[in-house]
């Protein structure tokens, strides 16, 4: 029962952080058309924001958990803000131009924000572990879990509902929504798209920096960690639907279970299984499984 209930929770744990990252790949694309491949990059730029900030903080106030957390939102809004000037400066003179020129650019900022990273915090791992030991460990139903990962549960849980509010209940998402499904409409209709486009590039970016912030107290900031998440990132997408949120949630979940499963019982298989999902959901619904043809 106790490995049943940590198995369980470390399928929500890969669920939550896999989310936040597909998410806002599949957020971006549903509002701009574009495919980020610099979106896991990205992600391991939330991780090493958030582990130089831990490293700082840990080493001026101790291990207080409740003062080191508070810095998972600063890291995030700096992946926001680098969003916030790649979309304008890079990526809107490219849109009237083929997707190729949008994947080319997204690729060589991938490259250019990984040569950054190595030369702000050099090649060297940056671990941060403070914050995860310092929360200790919880007892559920028997097993023995720490209680990091239960928050990092959470913290994935309550991202997803306030993106659900901001979308679907607030005016800003009716815009968003509008300018997703018509940019010409939308912009007759007095929308500033050149606005709401920023804003949800740095949304999804924003995400993509939560999710490598809440990570890194559990593995650490390392050069490269960007490529597995993407590849990651769009098997989630690839099974969930590319621009759906729900099925970003979906294939996150379905990842999660599946991925912990291989892990404990075929650790060999563990990437071609989740290969082999992705690609059967390829063949019977190409435009996934909450995704719109």
């Amino acid at each position: 029962m106790d490995v049943l209930v940590a198995q369980l929770l470390n399928s929500l744990l890969y669920a939550a952080v896999l989310f936040l990252i597909a998410g806002g790949l599949s957020m971006i694309y549903g509002v701009m058309r574009i495919v980020n491949l610099a979106h896991g990059t990205l992600y391991a730029l939330g991780a090493y924001v958030m582990a130089w900030g831990l490293l700082r903080l840990a080493g001026e106030s101790g291990t207080e958990p409740a003062y080191l957390i508070a810095f998972l939102p600063v890291a995030a809004v700096a992946v926001a803000a680098t969003g916030a000037v790649v979309e304008p400066l890079l990526l809107r003179p490219l849109y009237a131009r083929a997707e190729e020129y949008q994947l080319l650019l997204t690729f060589g900022l991938l490259l250019m924000l990984e040569d950054v990273m190595r030369y702000i915090w050099g090649p060297t791992p940056l671990t941060a572990s403070s914050l995860w030991a310092a929360f200790g460990t919880l007892h559920l139903l028997g097993a023995t879990y720490p209680a990091y990962n239960v928050v990092v549960i959470v913290l994935g849980l309550l991202a997803a509902l306030m993106l659900w509010a901001l979308i679907f209940k607030t005016r800003f998402g009716v815009m968003l929504r509008a300018t997703s499904q018509n940019r010409r409409v939308a912009a007759a209709l007095g929308i500033n798209v050149s606005s709401v486009y920023v804003q949800a590039f740095a949304l999804g970016c924003l995400m993509a920096g939560l999710a490598g912030a809440v990570v890194v107290p559990i593995q650490g900031a390392v050069l490269g960690m960007g490529v597995d998440a993407l590849v990651l990132a769009f098997v989630v997408v690839v099974i969930g639907g590319l621009g759906s949120l729900e099925g970003a949630l979906v294939g996150a979940l379905i990842v999660g279970v599946v991925r912990t499963l291989a892990i404990q019982y075929f650790p060999e298989l563990e990437l071609a299984v989740l290969y082999l999902i992705a690609a059967g959901v390829l063949i019977t619904r190409p435009a996934g499984l909450l995704g719109r043809a």
